[in-house]
């Protein structure tokens, strides 16, 4: 017989770096989860992808056991990686603080695929770019390429 769901927690903690201080602690504690058991296993799984934001979601049961899914870090994130940016800009429609070519995004859309809600390369690349875009980030090349 399936457990009863008590809720669902979704947090971006930074791999290898869950404690048990906020905002990881006063999340879990309010659902009744065991914070240090979650810390434990999430920095066990994480362990390679240490620094990067990851998303997690954290499916809490009625015993007050627990399950967890990590995510791809965010768009955003890669973006900023890829392009070496501390931040977007503050007026992205108007101040412009970097350009990522349609390689890159290419790179980061298949990487994040499994987490967006489309089904081919080419829209995933669209939605990253998109992100891009709102982050005042130019997209070098116009439109996206198309697939072959």
């Amino acid at each position: 017989m399936a457990k009863e769901v008590a809720g669902l927690i979704k947090l971006q903690i930074k791999g290898g770096a869950a404690n048990p201080a906020p905002p990881v602690g006063p999340a879990l504690g309010a659902k009744g989860v065991n914070i240090m058991e979650f810390c434990k296993q999430f920095n066990a799984r994480t362990q390679d992808k240490a620094g990067k934001v990851l998303p997690c979601v954290i499916t809490v049961y009625s015993d007050k056991s627990f399950d967890f899914v990590i995510k791809t870090p965010p768009a955003a994130v890669q973006i900023k990686e890829s392009i070496k940016l501390k931040s977007g800009s503050p007026t992205p429609n108007k101040l412009k603080v970097g350009t990522i070519s349609w390689d890159q995004i290419r790179t980061i859309a298949e990487d994040k695929l499994p987490d967006l809600n489309c089904f081919t390369v080419d829209s995933a690349m669209s939605m990253v770019a998109g992100t891009a875009r709102s982050m005042g980030v130019n997209v070098k090349g116009g439109e996206a390429p198309k697939a072959k």
